[in-house]
């Protein structure tokens, strides 16, 4: 019988995967992060989202909208057009950013999210 715990090719299940990089992440997904939680934006996210086959940064299910926070682990040319055609063909909005710019501009990015994405539902008063 196969190992629950790993995929059909060997590799680590996804969401085994993102809960190691959670685990592991870096200042800069840290420095995000706590831009992100706890609805601070209005909108609910998660981070190392599994949105198969890929696993995002961070991830507003409720609006498809993914934010990556970009420095050396995508390096490979093409990477960011596959994955980011991947997403929108499935309905997810994509909004990236270097990770100096979250270093060093954390507000303007928060703010740039914000504009993206608008007001949440829950803060959108009902007639």
């Amino acid at each position: 019988m196969p190992d629950p715990k790993r995929n059909m090719r060997g590799g680590e299940q996804p969401s085994r995967r993102a809960r190691v990089l959670r685990n592991n992440a870096i200042n800069t997904e840290r420095a995000l992060w706590q831009v992100l939680r706890d609805r601070q934006l209005g909108w609910r996210f998660r981070r190392q989202f599994v949105i198969a086959p890929y696993i995002v940064d961070f991830a507003c299910p409720e609006a498809r909208f993914v934010v990556e926070a970009d420095g050396g682990q995508h390096a490979e040319p093409g990477d960011h057009d596959r994955r980011d055609a991947f997403l929108e063909g499935n309905g997810w909005r994509v909004l990236r950013f270097w990770n100096n710019d979250i270093v060093e501009n954390r507000d303007g990015v928060a703010r740039r999210i914000t504009e993206v994405l608008g007001p949440s539902s829950e803060s959108t008063p009902t007639p």
